[in-house]
């Protein structure tokens, strides 16, 4: 039966099936040749309603200085976490400053990535992104999807705060790219460590602003099994008709980026969107899905992407708080009563981010979808 169906189908159906088959596999992000493009592949342009909008208005986010915080001072971390408190009901953005991390180690971070996408596409592919996985190289999403393309290219790998798991990012580099990599794998080491001491005084920040006890969410995430990405942009002779990332929200806990001093980061609030400046001296830090089911809704994950330009290359470092896999996301009973009864069911990271890689949505409702879809497999 099914073979008559087949035999059914129009063969100029399946010439157009393979072509679009073929013309998805052949295609390939390679920034040193698509960057001066002028007509850049129909893959990567957006729809009107979604094509980015030039000099989108900046939006306030709070300028939070951690110093007080971090040296002990009580008053100083009460004001800390009231402001954090106010942005994360609000969009779930804001931005820190004397934050504690070496800006040597951050200027590292951002030279070392040059090196990397610098080099020839064979030898970043040596990285490549195995289908199904969320670490790894990936040259924009081709084969992963056939339209929307983000005109970008990343590196993702794992990094674990484990004590059986100590170089975990060092031994991914040497071992995935070489011995010449040795050097690269040890400033990202000591990246993600900072990040992951950050993320866990922000942690206490946020468990006193929900008014728990100042420790839970830190010691929920003291084992934490993190991704750390690195966002690289080249220029498009295109931008209005690109996206650098497409909206979406992070399915993470934490997100703690850093930019470079090349704009792109946009946010969409009350029905628009806007711009976050870059600060090379901050952390831009927003909530993700994950701490948004931990706070039982009071937080929000908001939508964001990023835009390109027909100059300059943009690169940003974002490590993704998550927590060991096996984890049960629950929020505290603090956050729980008759008038705030449960919104999300209980779940595992390793959940959610199976769902992701499965379904992946471009609008704020991947985890009403997920919330669904593990209700049913009750």
């Amino acid at each position: 039966m099914a073979i008559e169906c087949i035999k059914a189908v129009p063969s100029s159906v399946h010439q157009k099936e393979e072509r679009s088959k073929e013309e998805q596999k052949s295609l390939v992000f390679d920034a040193k040749f698509l960057r001066y493009q002028s007509n850049i592949p129909q893959q990567f342009v957006w729809p009107d309603d979604e094509k980015p909008i030039v000099n989108a208005p900046e939006l306030a986010v709070p300028l939070i200085d951690l110093g007080g915080f971090l040296s002990g001072d009580p008053v100083s971390a009460t004001e800390a976490s009231k402001l954090v408190g106010e942005a994360c009901q609000k969009h779930g953005f804001f931005l820190v400053v004397n934050h504690g991390v070496d800006q040597k180690l951050i200027a590292d971070a951002h030279r070392y990535m040059d090196n990397f996408f610098e080099l020839p596409l064979s030898d970043k592919q040596k990285a490549q992104r195995k289908v199904g996985e969320h670490c790894g190289y990936a040259s924009s999403f081709t084969g992963r999807f056939s339209t929307k393309l983000p005109w970008k290219e990343t590196l993702s790998f794992r990094y674990s705060a484990q004590q059986n798991s100590p170089k975990l990012v060092q031994d991914y580099f040497h071992n995935t790219m070489g011995e010449s990599f040795l050097e690269f794998g040890k400033v990202y080491q000591q990246y993600c460590e900072a990040m992951s001491t950050l993320s866990l005084g922000i942690m206490e920040l946020l468990g006193m602003s929900l008014g728990v006890s100042k420790a839970h969410f830190r010691e929920f995430f003291e084992e934490n099994d993190s991704i750390m990405r690195l966002n690289y942009y080249p220029p498009c002779q295109k931008p209005d008709l690109t996206l650098g990332t497409g909206p979406h929200c992070d399915p993470t806990s934490l997100t703690i980026l850093h930019q470079d001093q090349v704009g792109g980061l946009q946010v969409y609030v009350d029905n628009e969107w806007r711009s976050i400046s870059p600060n090379f001296q901050a952390f831009v830090v927003n909530i993700g899905d994950t701490f948004m089911a931990l706070s039982n809704g009071k937080y929000k994950s908001c939508l964001h992407r990023a835009v390109v330009n027909s100059e300059t290359t943009r690169k940003s470092l974002a490590f993704f708080l998550c927590p060991k896999s096996d984890k049960m996301i629950t929020p505290p009973t603090k956050l729980v009563d008759n008038s705030n009864p449960r919104i999300y069911p209980d779940f595992t990271w390793s959940m959610l981010l199976e769902f992701t890689q499965k379904h992946y949505r471009a609008d704020m409702k991947t985890l009403e979808m997920f919330s669904n879809w593990v209700q049913q497999r009750k």
